[in-house]
C-alpha cells in the first residue's frame, strides 16, 4: 500500500512510521503545520507544530530514507477545531479538541487529501488497535474493528471514538500492540534523536495550559455571581466560559460552606452568566444523553449493554445504551449508568465500548439521575 505517515515530530509517530516501512508499505511521513504562527522553539513539554517539531519529524523521514513533506492545514484547524473550541464554551458547553481534530483533520482533512493524491491509507502514532473480524454482511467479507492498545496508560482508543467504518478502513495505528517504553527502546535502537523527546501534553494551542486566561482573550472578560444552589451570592467571576462543571480550584470565594466542606461548580449558564457551586455530592449522574452519533462500525439496535468512558484517561463504567431517531429524526443515544460518576459536562463526549472494541461515540447534550428530569 501507498501510506502517508502523520508525523508530528515525537517518538511515537517516528516509530509508527518506521514500523509501517517494515511492514513493506511505500511510504511518505506528511508533518501537518496547525499552528498559524509556528516560527517559534518549544521551550516545554507543552504545545506542539513548532518549527523544532517539523525539524525533528524531518529528521527521521531522512533516516528511514522516506520522502517528507510539510502539508499545511493551519486554516482548517483554526475553523474546524480552535473556532469550534471558543464557540462551544461560550455556549456552556467543555469540548474535547483532540477528537474534534481527529473527526476534522487527521482523518477528514489528512485522509481525503491522500486518498486525492492517489494514497490507500494513513498511519499515526496513537495508541490503539484495527483488527480485522470476519463479517458475512459486508462486502468482501471482512470488517474493521477499533480496539484499545494493550497499554491501557497509554490507550487512545477514546479520542479516535469519532471514526466511522470508512475512516477505519483506511487508517493503521501501528503502536497498539506495544508499551510506551517499548517505544522508546525501539526508537533508541533505529537512532531517533526524538528517544528521549518529551510528550506533549494539554491543549496543543494553548502552550501555557491556562485555558481560562486563553479563553478571555478571545471572549474577553464578563463578569458576573457565583452562587450557592439556592441563588446566594457567593463570589464573582471573570466570564461563565471559563468554569466547568467539577472545578474546584480558582473559585475565589470569599464564604466558606457553613460546614467547611469543599465546593465545586455544579453548573454554568452563559446566557445569564451564572456559575452556581454546591457540594460534592451533587456532582454525580447516572444519565447521559448524547448527539452527534459517530459509529465506528455496525450501528447498535434496541438496548445495548457496553462500556461507557466519559475522559480520556478516566474509568470505563458498565452501562446500557439506547439509540434513539432515524426516519429523518436527529439520532441520540442514552446511557444509563450502573454507578454515578462525577464531573460530566455538556460538550464532552462519551464513548461506547463492546469489550475491548470502540463501538462509537456522542457528544454528550444533557446529563441527569434515574427518576429526574435531564438537564
Amino acid at each position: 500500500m501507498r501510506v502517508v505517515a502523520a508525523m508530528s515530530g515525537g517518538v511515537d509517530s517516528a516509530v509508527a512510521a518506521a514500523r509501517m516501512l517494515d511492514a513493506g508499505h511505500e511510504v511518505v511521513g506528511v508533518h501537518l503545520a496547525l499552528a498559524q504562527s509556528a516560527a517559534t522553539l518549544r521551550e516545554s513539554a507543552r504545545g506542539c507544530c513548532t518549527i523544532e517539531d517539523a525539524g525533528d519529524a524531518r529528521r527521521v523521514a531522512d533516516r528511514l530514507g522516506i520522502p517528507f513533506y510539510v502539508w499545511d492545514m493551519a486554516e482548517r484547524f483554526r475553523e474546524d477545531v480552535v473556532e469550534d473550541f471558543v464557540s462551544e464554551y461560550a455556549a456552556g458547553r467543555t469540548p474535547n479538541p483532540c477528537l474534534r481534530c481527529n473527526e476534522k483533520i487527521k482523518f477528514a482533512a489528512l485522509l481525503d487529501k491522500a486518498l486525492a493524491l492517489g494514497f490507500d491509507a494513513v498511519a499515526t502514532g496513537h495508541y490503539a488497535q484495527v483488527v480485522e473480524v470476519t463479517d458475512p454482511a459486508v462486502p468482501g467479507g471482512l470488517r474493521r474493528e477499533l480496539r484499545r492498545a494493550v497499554d491501557p496508560a497509554k490507550d487512545q482508543s477514546y479520542v479516535l471514538g469519532v471514526l466511522d467504518a470508512d475512516q477505519l478502513a483506511r487508517s493503521f495505528f501501528p503502536l497498539g500492540d506495544s508499551t510506551k517504553p517499548q517505544i522508546r527502546e525501539e526508537a533508541a535502537a533505529r537512532g531517533f534523536s526524538v528517544a528521549k523527546k518529551p510528550d506533549s501534553h494539554d491543549i496543543c494551542f494553548i502552550a501555557d495550559g491556562d485555558t481560562r486566561g486563553w479563553l478571555a482573550g478571545r471572549l474577553g472578560e464578563r463578569p458576573g455571581p457565583i452562587v450557592d444552589v439556592d441563588g446566594t451570592v457567593l463570589g464573582e467571576h471573570g466570564g461563565a466560559h471559563g468554569y466547568t462543571v467539577g472545578q474546584r480550584r480558582g473559585l475565589g470565594l470569599k464564604v466558606p460552606a457553613a460546614d467547611g466542606s469543599p465546593r465545586y461548580v455544579v453548573s454554568t449558564d452563559t446566557r445569564t452568566n451564572t456559575v452556581v457551586v454546591g457540594p460534592e455530592e451533587l456532582l454525580g449522574v447516572d444519565v447521559i444523553e448524547g448527539d452527534h452519533l459517530r459509529w465506528c462500525g455496525p450501528v447498535p439496535v434496541g438496548e445495548q449493554r457496553v462500556g461507557a468512558q466519559v475522559r480520556a484517561h478516566g474509568q470505563e463504567i458498565p452501562a446500557t445504551a439506547l439509540v434513539e431517531g432515524g426516519d429523518g429524526i436527529p439520532g441520540r443515544v442514552r446511557v444509563h449508568l450502573d454507578e454515578r460518576v462525577r464531573g460530566v459536562a455538556p460538550g464532552q463526549s462519551v464513548v461506547l465500548y463492546a469489550g475491548t472494541r470502540v463501538v462509537g461515540s456522542a457528544t454528550i447534550a444533557a446529563t441527569g439521575s434515574r427518576g429526574a428530569a435531564v438537564d
